[in-house]
């Protein structure tokens, strides 16, 4: 099944040139979720050939204005083309009473039903799962509660070998191997690496919105195919990063490597840099794969053997 990235926005607290607010669009299978909303998200949907009518689940960072100032105006958009499918949304608790009173002040009548998932304290939680996937908090570090998301797909199971298995086997048992438990059929063992190949990789992504260095994503983030990581400033605005509770596009590379992930994308980069190389070279200088997660880049994350 896909499992496809869309970059919508990569621009820190004010948009520049063709640079819009954060914002990503994901799709996994037959699921298509938003992350985070930033100033100017509808319009990108659309130039980017989106419908915002697919999306089913919205994921809000946290509440500084440029990680979710598009919501009400897409909402509304959604509500104009006479929307009937629920929304869910997961942000963090306060993001219900300012879009209750957007739509209140505005007389917006909606036709369908936001069902409000205020994001847990803990540092991780699983707020959404389904037959296929988890999606989990992650905890960073920023000026207000913030936290980031980890998709993954569950456990794939193993392929069977038709021709090692004997005829009549109940399906149960078939399950059984599939799942890696060896079973006994008919006075005969039947060993799961022996009847049945080894599973597909199950694919992630993780989105580490506004944070600060923060050591303790490594163990959480190890072995990740794909890392978004906010790099907002370059090492000459260390001391920035630091104040702010942002990162450094080097910080940024240093997580990687040490959780080893796949691929890394820099993102949440500040006004001040209008060529983004510099954040890139100095993120080469600790992590290879890396990309500028620049406005309509896409990724894909093959479902390879």
């Amino acid at each position: 099944m896909p499992f496809e990235l869309k970059i919508l926005g990569s621009s820190g607290a004010t948009p520049i040139g063709d640079r819009f607010m954060s914002s990503q669009y994901l799709t996994i299978g037959k699921s298509h979720f938003l992350i985070d909303c930033g100033e100017g998200a509808q319009y990108q949907l659309l130039k980017y050939g989106i419908s915002p009518m697919k999306i089913s689940r919205i994921f809000i960072s946290h509440l500084h204005g440029d990680h979710f100032f598009g919501l009400p105006g897409l909402i509304s958009s959604m509500q104009l083309n006479r929307r009937q499918e629920e929304l869910h949304i997961h942000a963090p608790s306060g993001l219900d009473d300012i879009l209750t009173t957007s739509f209140k002040h505005s007389d917006t009548q909606l036709t369908f039903s936001i069902i409000f998932h205020p994001t847990p304290t803990d540092p991780t939680a699983t707020i959404y799962e389904d037959e296929f996937i988890t999606v989990d908090t992650l905890p960073l570090s920023h000026r207000i509660f913030c936290r980031g998301f980890l998709f993954q797909e569950k456990p794939k199971p193993r392929k069977l070998l038709a021709e090692k298995l004997p005829y009549g086997m109940p399906f149960e048992m078939y399950k059984q191997l599939k799942s890696g438990i060896d079973v006994v059929f008919e006075d005969v063992e039947y060993k799961s690496d022996e009847v049945t190949l080894p599973a597909k990789k199950s694919r992630s992504y993780a989105y580490c919105s506004d944070t600060a260095y923060r050591e303790e994503l490594i163990p959480l983030l190890k072995n990740v195919d794909l890392l978004y990581h906010e790099s907002t400033f370059s090492e000459q605005h260390k001391d920035r990063a630091t104040y702010t509770f942002h990162s450094t596009a080097k910080q940024a590379a240093l997580i990687a490597k040490r959780a080893k992930v796949g691929k890394l994308i820099l993102g949440h980069f500040s006004a001040r840099y209008k060529n983004l190389n510099i954040l890139l070279e100095e993120a080469q200088e600790v992590f290879n794969n890396i990309n500028l997660g620049v406005e309509g880049s896409d990724y894909e994350l093959i479902d390879s053997e």
